[in-house]
């Protein structure tokens, strides 16, 4: 009987039990792990399909997993700086785990392996791109004639904004894209926002942070970008505006500007049919110190 209750408690403990699963999302990333002898796969198809079946049988169990990218050469370079043998399965069982804590990673709610990959690119990207507009931005010091430390005050400045954005945008679901010239390709942050009714905002902080932070590069290095934002509301065209970054500032670009830029291939330079339903504007007024350079003129 108390055998029974051991098995019986430890079938609890399993199921809270958080687990990580680093996969290894394209082809070219699989290959490069066949070189170890104890990566028993062959089949990268047949490699996701058993990842899935394993997904889905931890779940059926109540358990909760995470699904986290691994990359092979991050995983080679952790071996080697932590003494790790990379050809043996417990050092695949380490980097996953340390991938949990630092890596992108989304949480496996039952989904298809086809939905969960391109998401969990998709926040690999993201995170990307937070972490190098955050260090250009922390690399841009302090002003020479007052003190202040340029990347806080560009955030601080790019906070304003988006929120002023927000507070005069209609009713509806926002989707919101920033762009950023840099080099060597430009820097891009999607956010997405909910408004029900004046002054209730549904959004992702951590996406939003993202957004702010390349927004502020732009603002602080003065580099080319835009930003444009479309909502989505029920019984309403869709409406469609937005600004060009000028300075530290945010210039409205007119209805025809918004048109052209939806309406032209970005490739081809060719001209595409507009969309129905769709209402090309300019963008509401942000107020004095939302469409002028601040104080300090940085």
């Amino acid at each position: 009987m108390a055998h029974t209750d051991h098995q019986t408690l430890r079938r609890v403990l399993r199921r809270e039990i958080a687990g990580t699963i680093g996969l290894l999302a394209d082809e070219q990333d699989f290959r490069a792990m066949r070189r170890y002898r104890s990566f028993t796969f062959h089949d990268h198809a047949h490699y996701l399909h058993e990842v899935e079946a394993l997904l889905r049988t931890r779940a059926a169990q109540g358990g909760h997993t995470t699904v986290a990218l691994f990359d092979p050469q991050e995983y080679a370079d952790y071996c080697a700086e932590t003494g790790l043998d990379p050809d043996k399965a417990s050092s695949r069982a380490r980097f996953t785990a340390h991938l949990a804590a630092t890596g992108p990673a989304l949480p496996y709610e039952g989904q298809p392996l086809s939905d969960l990959l391109p998401a969990l690119v998709d926040e690999a990207v993201r995170q990307a791109t937070w972490e190098y507009a955050t260090m250009l931005l922390a690399g841009l010091g302090t002003c020479a004639s007052c003190g202040e430390d340029l990347g806080r005050a560009a955030l601080t400045r790019a906070s304003d904004l988006l929120l002023r954005i927000l507070d005069t945008a209609p009713a509806g679901h926002h989707h919101l894209v920033c762009s950023v010239t840099t080099t060597p390709e430009a820097l891009v942050s999607v956010l997405h926002a909910e408004q029900t009714q004046p002054g209730g905002l549904d959004l992702d902080e951590a996406e939003a942070l993202e957004f702010t932070t390349v927004l502020a590069l732009g603002l602080a290095t003065h580099r080319p970008g835009g930003l444009v934002m479309r909502t989505t509301a029920p019984g309403h065209p869709d409406q469609i505006y937005g600004w060009r970054l000028r300075g530290d500032t945010l210039e409205p670009l007119t209805a025809g500007e918004v048109f052209d830029a939806y309406c032209t291939d970005a490739e081809s330079g060719e001209l595409i049919s507009p969309e129905s339903n769709v209402d090309y504007r300019e963008p509401p007024d942000l107020g004095e110190r939302g469409a002028t350079p601040d104080s300090h003129g940085h």
